[in-house]
Formats: C-alpha cells, sequence, structure tokens
C-alpha cells in the first residue's frame, strides 16, 4: 500500500511565501494547489492509492487529531506553561528549538527572537526511558538512532543546593563558575543592583540568539569546598534543561572553555588525559583520572579515582551531607505544541472568562471547525490570524453554559500513517482489525532531517496510542531509509578582483575585495564547481513538467532511479536524461520493430512464438534475479543496468522488469502483445533456480595421474566429448597421441584421466642436422667421447613427440628399444639429464635414423 496526504502545514508556507502575500483566502485555497501537485504527480505514473488520499485540512481527518489531543489532556500529558519561546515576525509563528539554525528560522532564514508566551506543550519527556529502550529493535541505521540518543540525552548526575551571597562575599582566587539560564526564575533575586542594567541588556540580546554572557553580580558557595563561585548568565544553559543552572568545568567543556577564555577564569583541569599530553590548547571531554579534585575541609577526596566512580562517590558524599540528590535528566525538552497559523487543527478547549479554567470539548462536538476568514496573515503582535475571528474566539461552554474563548492556536500531528490504514472511517481514528493487519509501518522513506522532528513526536504519539489500547504495536515505522537529496546542476563560479580581472579561486581565500560571477563551464578554466541543493533561492529548480514535456515521464522516473543509490546524494545532470531516454527507444524498438517509412509504428509487436534459447532462458532469468534483488534492496541503479544488458532475451517477463521503473511504456508495450488487462495486475516475474545455475564446469585433465590442464565442459558432458575438447586444447594436445593411449579414467562432472602406453612408442624418422649427422658417425665408428655424449644429451630430440614430458624411466626405454643401440652410458647419462630439467620435459627429435 502506498498512499499520499497533504501537509496542511507546508501548503500555509507556500501560500504565505509566495511574491505578491496575496491577504484573500479565497485566492488562496490550498485545494487549488492540491489539484496542481495531484495533476503533476499522477502525470508521473506514482503507484498511490488515491482511494486513501488524505489532506490535514480537511474536518473529517483532523476531527480526529483533536480527538487525540484530548486523550493526551486527560493523561496529564498536555499542559500550558508561559515559557519563552522562539517568535518569527516574518514567518508569523512560533518555531520549534530544531526549526531554528544559528538565530534564523530554518525555511526562509529569517530572523528569530526569544519572546515569553503562553503555549501548549507536550509532555514527550514522561517517555523518555521508552523512546531510548525501543530504538534497539528498530531497523534504522544506526546513524538515525544515535541522532535520537543524543537528542533524548539521558544521564545521570546530581541535583546541589549552593548558598548565595552578594558582590560582599566575593573572595580573589576563584577557579569555577556558575552559569543560570536567561530565562531562570532566580534570575531577578540573583542580579545585585549595580547589574541590574547590564542584565536586563543581555536579556535582550539573549531573545535574538546573541552569543555574549553577563555577569550577575551575585556568587554561590561550593559546597564541598566553601569556596565563592560567580554566577554568570548565559543562553547556553535552557531554562528547561535540568534545574537551568550549571557548575561549569571550563577545562572538560567546550561551551564552559570558551566562556571561560573570553571572561579570563582560571581553567582548572580535574581530568588527566589518557594519552598523556599536556596540550591545554582545547578541552579533554574523555573519560580519564580524577586529579585535583579533594578537599581536606570536606573530607572528600576523589583523586585517583575514574570519573565514573568519582561521580558515585561525590553523589554519596552529597546525599550524606544533605548537599544534593541523585538526579537522571535528559537534554529532551517537553514539546512546544502550538502554531500561529491559520491552517491547522484547533485546540478542542475554551477557557471560561471568569475563572479561566481549560475546559476539554465533549468528544461527540468534534471536529472543532477552522472558520472562514478573508485575511488569514499574522497579526505581527505575536497573536496568530484566529485572533482575527472574534465571534469565533468568543463561544460559550456547551456544558454550562458560561461565556468562554476559544484558543487561537492551532496544532499540528503526524499520525496520518493511521489513518491510511482505515481513511473513510467515521467513528473511529482507526479499524483494530484493520490496524492489526497493516500495521508497524513496513519502510518508512524520509530524509534524516527528519530524525529528531517528526520522526520522534510520532514515535512519542504512537506509545500513547498503544497505552489506551488504540494501536497494537510500540513502534510506528519499523523499518526507515533515508533517502538522498538530488542537488541541483553543478555551478560554476569564477573570480573576479575590483578592476574586473578573473583571478585564480585559490587566491580568493587570502586576498579581500573579489566578486563572484556563475559563468558556463566551458568560457574558463579556473573554476570553482559545487553543486547546491535545489531551491528557488538559487534557481536551481527542475521544473517536471519540462523533462517530461522533452523526454516522457519515463524517462525522467528512470533517470532519477539510475542516478545512483536511493540513499546517496546524487547531482542533477539533464543531459544524463538522454541516456535513460536512448535504451527506451532501444526497448520501444525491440519488440514493436523500426520506424515504418512515415514515422509510425506497426500495432503489434514483432514478438515470436518461438521457444528461446537454453542460453536465452538463463540470460533471462538471471536478469529476472538480479532486477528483484535490487529492488528489494532499494539499488534501482543496478537494477535498471542489469535491464540495460539485456533486451533481447524475452519479451514478455522483461516488458514486466520494465514496469516499475517506465510503466507508462511497459503498458503500451504490454497491450501490444496481445494483453486486455494492465499489467498491473500481472504477476510479477519469478527467477526459476535452475537457469539460474551454469551448467559450464571446469575439469581437470591429468597425464598418467598429474594434471597437465583443465578444460570447460557441460555439467553433462560425456567421456568421448571430454576427450575431443582435451584433444584440441592447445596446452593439452601435445601430451595425447592415439598411438600412446593405454586407457581413460573419467569420472564425471570430476576428472578425466589419460594413461599412456610407453610400449607402442614409436621412433619415426626425422630430418638431422649437421651437428646431428656428425654425433651419429661419431657413434657409429665408435670414437664417441664423454664430451660427445654430454653433446648428445643435449641435442636428443625424438621426432614426433616435441615437448612430451617424459621422466628418467621412460627415457631409458626409448633408449633400449630404438632401433638403433647406443651405449647404456649414454642411457644413463641421457636419463640425470632428463631429471635435472625443468618441469621434467626436454623437447627433442629423432637422433637416430630407423633402420640403423
Amino acid at each position: 500500500m502506498f498512499c499520499i496526504r497533504w501537509a496542511g502545514m507546508r501548503l500555509v508556507f507556500l501560500l504565505s511565501n509566495m511574491p505578491l502575500r496575496l491577504g484573500h483566502i479565497q485566492s488562496l485555497q490550498p485545494n487549488e494547489i492540491l489539484k496542481r501537485f495531484r495533476t503533476q504527480l499522477k502525470s508521473l505514473g506514482f503507484s498511490y492509492d488515491w482511494d486513501r488520499e488524505l489532506s490535514t485540512t480537511e474536518p473529517e481527518y483532523y476531527k480526529w487529531t483533536q480527538w487525540i489531543f484530548l486523550q493526551l489532556f486527560k493523561k496529564g500529558l498536555a499542559y500550558q506553561a508561559e515559557i519563552p519561546v522562539n517568535w518569527c515576525p516574518a514567518l508569523g509563528t512560533v518555531l520549534a528549538n530544531e526549526e531554528v539554525v544559528n538565530g534564523v528560522s530554518e525555511r526562509g532564514g529569517h530572523p528569530v527572537v526569544r519572546k515569553p508566551m503562553r503555549q501548549w506543550i507536550l509532555k514527550i519527556t514522561a517517555y523518555a526511558d521508552r523512546l531510548l529502550e525501543d530504538l534497539d529493535d528498530l531497523d534504522w541505521p544506526e546513524s538515525i538512532k544515535e541522532m535520537q540518543r543524543n537528542w533524548i540525552g539521558r544521564s545521570e548526575g546530581a541535583e546541589l543546593e549552593f548558598g548565595v551571597v552578594d558582590s560582599q562575599g566575593y573572595e580573589q582566587g576563584l577557579k569555577l563558575f556558575i552559569v543560570v539560564a536567561p530565562e531562570h526564575p532566580l534570575l531577578s533575586s540573583l542580579t545585585t543592583e549595580a547589574q541590574h542594567e547590564k542584565v536586563e541588556h543581555y536579556g535582550e540580546l539573549a531573545s535574538k540568539k546573541s552569543k555574549d554572557r553577563s555577569f550577575s553580580g551575585s556568587y554561590a558557595i561550593n559546597p564541598a569546598t566553601r569556596e565563592t563561585i560567580p554566577i554568570w548568565i548565559a543562553d547556553y544553559v535552557l531554562g528547561s534543561y535540568g534545574t537551568g543552572a550549571i557548575m561549569a568545568v571550563p577545562a572538560h567543556d567546550s561551551r564552559d572553555y570558551e566562556f571561560a577564555l573570553k571572561y579570563d577564569i582560571p581553567i582548572i583541569r580535574v581530568v588527566s588525559r589518557t594519552d598523556r599530553s599536556d596540550d591545554d590548547s582545547e578541552p579533554y571531554v574523555d573519560d580519564g583520572i580524577m586529579i585535583n579534585s579533594s578537599n581536606s575541609l570536606s573530607g572528600l577526596n576523589i583523586n585517583g579515582l575514574s570519573c565514573k566512580d568519582a561521580a558515585s562517590k561525590v553523589i554519596e558524599w552529597l546525599e550524606s551531607t544533605g548537599h544534593g540528590i541523585k538526579k537522571v535528566n535528559y537534554k529532551l525538552r517537553d514539546w512546544l505544541f502550538a502554531r500561529q497559523r491559520y491552517w491547522g487543527e484547533p485546540f478542542p478547549v475554551v477557557y471560561l472568562d471568569d475563572s479561566g479554567e481549560v475546559v476539554p470539548l465533549q468528544e461527540n462536538e468534534l471536529p472543532l471547525v477552522l472558520p472562514d476568514l478573508d485575511d488569514f496573515n499574522p497579526t505581527g503582535t505575536g497573536e496568530p490570524p484566529l485572533a482575527k475571528a472574534r465571534s469565533w474566539v468568543n463561544t460559550v461552554d456547551p456544558v454550562s453554559g458560561r461565556h468562554a474563548r476559544r484558543n487561537k492556536y492551532n496544532a499540528t500531528m503526524g499520525w496520518y500513517y493511521l489513518r491510511f490504514m482505515d481513511p473513510k472511517n467515521p467513528t473511529a481514528l482507526v479499524d483494530k482489525d484493520k490496524e492489526r493487519y497493516w500495521s508497524p509501518v513496513d519502510i518508512y522513506v524520509g530524509g534524516a532531517e527528519h530524525s529528531v522532528l517528526h520522526l520522534l513526536y510520532a514515535r512519542f504519539w504512537h506509545k500513547v496510542l498503544y497505552d489506551i489500547g488504540v494501536v497494537s504495536t510500540k513502534e510506528p515505522f519499523q523499518c526507515l531509509i533515508n533517502q538522498g537529496l538530488i542537488l541541483g546542476e553543478i555551478e560554476y563560479t569564477a573570480f573576479k578582483d575590483q578592476e574586473g580581472r578573473l583571478v585564480s579561486a585559490e587566491s580568493v581565500g587570502i586576498t579581500d575585495n573579489h566578486f563572484q560571477e556563475r559563468i558556463p563551464a566551458e568560457k574558463y578554466s579556473r573554476l570553482v564547481a559545487r553543486a547546491y541543493k535545489m531551491s528557488k533561492s538559487r534557481g536551481n529548480v527542475i521544473n517536471p513538467d519540462d523533462v517530461v514535456s522533452e523526454y516522457g515521464a519515463d524517462s525522467l522516473r528512470l533517470y532519477e532511479m539510475f542516478m545512483g543509490p536511493l540513499r546517496d546524494s546524487k547531482t542533477w545532470s539533464t543531459g544524463g536524461i538522454e541516456g535513460v531516454h536512448r535504451f527506451l527507444a532501444r526497448t520501444w524498438r525491440l519488440i514493436v520493430g523500426p520506424p515504418l517509412p512515415d514515422g509510425s509504428y506497426n500495432c503489434g509487436t514483432i514478438a515470436t512464438d518461438d521457444e528461446p534459447t537454453l542460453d536465452q532462458l538463463r540470460s533471462l532469468h538471471r536478469c529476472i534475479a538480479k532486477v528483484s534483488e535490487e529492488i528489494q534492496e532499494t539499488r534501482f541503479n543496478t537494477g535498471i543496468s542489469a535491464m540495460m544488458e539485456f533486451v533481447n532475451a524475452a519479451y514478455k517477463p522483461f516488458v514486466l522488469l520494465l514496469s516499475p521503473f517506465a510503466p507508462h511504456m511497459a503498458e503500451e508495450l504490454w497491450s501490444r502483445m496481445g494483453h486486455q488487462e494492465s499489467l498491473a495486475y500481472e504477476q510479477f516475474p519469478e527467477a526459476e533456480s535452475e537457469f539460474l545455475k551454469d551448467s559450464n564446469i571446469v575439469l581437470p585433465v591429468q597425464i598418467n595421474g598429474k594434471t597437465r590442464g583443465t578444460i570447460l565442459v557441460d555439467e553433462a558432458c560425456s567421456e568421448d566429448d571430454a576427450f575431443r575438447l582435451a584433444s584440441e586444447d592447445e596446452k593439452l594436445s601435445k601430451y595425447i597421441s592415439e598411438r600412446m593411449i593405454k586407457k581413460r579414467i573419467f569420472v564425471p562432472g570430476r576428472i578425466l584421466n589419460v594413461i599412456l602406453d610407453h610400449h607402442k612408442i614409436e621412433v619415426r624418422m626425422g630430418k638431422l642436422t649437421s651437428t646431428e649427422r656428425r654425433w651419429w658417425k661419431k657413434q657409429e665408428q665408435g670414437l664417441i667421447t664423454p664430451s660427445d655424449e654430454a653433446e648428445g644429451v643435449r641435442g636428443f630430440r625424438l621426432i614426433g613427440f616435441q615437448f612430451l614430458p617424459i621422466d628418467a624411466a621412460i627415457l631409458q626405454i626409448v633408449c633400449q628399444t630404438a632401433v638403433w643401440r647406443t651405449s647404456s652410458h649414454l642411457a644413463t647419462s641421457m636419463a640425470h639429464g632428463m631429471q635435472s630439467c625443468s618441469k621434467r620435459e626436454v623437447q627433442c627429435r629423432a637422433v637416430c635414423a630407423v633402420g640403423k
């Protein structure tokens, strides 16, 4: 099941960032945008189940989002609090911490400030341990699981109590300091009158994500050493994490280290480096042995202990002396749930005017529908667009009849995957039987940027639904695949100096006042080449309509999958489409035939009913096996490569293999082959194992029990065929002669052994060289000397047995049974020479004539 949903919040972003910034809702209905998107997706042949299409802006959908919120509210997992939030005036909305990067909004790059607001918050921290523990059972990339572990950030430590004194209690020689968050509730009481103006000014800077710091004017007393410690204010400490205050350890924390350097605070190392280095140019953050960590007044001494053992001993000392307790903290913070957009799910609660009490709506009153507005732009005051719908905001509590107000903020919740399972159910979020059948989601494909946003939130509310019996699984997504980005085409940048002269890109890093210019790649050679993420601001977005118009939808689909592995980032190149386009054209001609003189094609195909050959079947089923495996492993590019290698072994199965990649052409070819039904309902081909086996085997060939080579034979090869192939082999043929064969030993599929008969060896006449004639004449006259015998050994040749491997015993037989007779001394010398030859081979021709 492949489904699609339209996210209302994403549509709002598109609407509010259109160039003209139109303000009339009638001109910007999401349905108009959805219609265009839907047309584009259908033109590309995506196999979505359009009967299960969802839009989060429809009341029939967000009725159940509101229902989920009521369950969270009943369980105490949804509450309100006034907290500093990330307010983006340009977007007119509050952003989660994850949506703010370097002080600006992740989307659009607009400035973000900290502003106190009363907001709805979901208590995701109540599920922190379960969110950590259940990660181990998920088939997710380990990097994503580690990102969630780090984001949850479970740590064990201690919560200490410090006495506070003003500037009169200051003592020289301070070695440590405390940092509190700008929003700490005790900040006003910690700030001295002398520091009040500076602290107030810093509060304004901190709201704009400034990296500046401020001194409160007060000091705390270290309970272990009784030394005074200055209390600073910095926004790298979060008011929502722990107590909103930390005791700094500048030698072993990067942020504390930077702080201490800037304000000239001594940095005392308390953990020794395991590498025994004296490098103090950066903080040491790994484990080690404690040093400089004892005090005679308190009696606490942790020198020589490991960090873990030292922490345990300090916590034990704190609890025994009443100065602190053991505490588990999480970096994870409760989730700010509200949004300031018009499009979204209104909170199903009212606030009584006389008491401010929050009263949840009854479930039978859902959905609470959005009011119609003519102007849904942000108010600019921090209030959302719904504040303009006064007649909708001011209401009456349906239970008590008392005057009340509705919430002006909206929310959004990504539980859509459950609604896909039962999209038309008016009485339940999802039918239990259908949920048990479909859950959990088999594969979730999404970018790594969702790792600590949607993926973490979805796991949280899914566990809540599991606890109340709505779903049967603890986790929503069993398998996660991160797809890579498709980057824009490579851009080439040249650099010019102030006088307009081109300069080398390497010199730009050390020379000021240079200008960048984007130019064609072929114009200059000294360029910076880089591919960027597609975005409208860079102008490198590819309109799919243009590609479909020129090359067809199948070419676009095929190219996107052929660019590289799904999980890798890839660089777009319009020129690359031409290659896959040619492949599709070749496939078309293969099955339909060449074009007719008028440019048209035959109505049918040129496929025949002839039985395929064994080689064709093997090629086909190897292709089926390869494509099936690569689809399962999401290696679509190599699956396409396998089809490119095979386009002429078979027609019907190949068209089915092609269909997931190029469905439009495949359907047309399928129809031309005489099929009445769509191939979408045809069984995907399966490779038959009998054709995947390679029937050719390597058969060893032995001569007299010694392996002399191998031959490639069919698995069912007979003895005669094997011997014939061995006789034709260039290397083996020199060992084999029909006149010498005594017998053959053949084990099918295992070995061929040829046994030679030495007594049938014939010495045939050959042409002698002049040296050989002189040697033979001396031998007849009895004038052979030892040196002549040695020369004879070197020149001894038997006609017809060139490169014949022969051992010393065989050589003696040849000498003794030849028509001519030689001395036993000569035979012995020849045998000795034979033994010293490499590979015990000798090249020889006859040194005698028959009849002599």
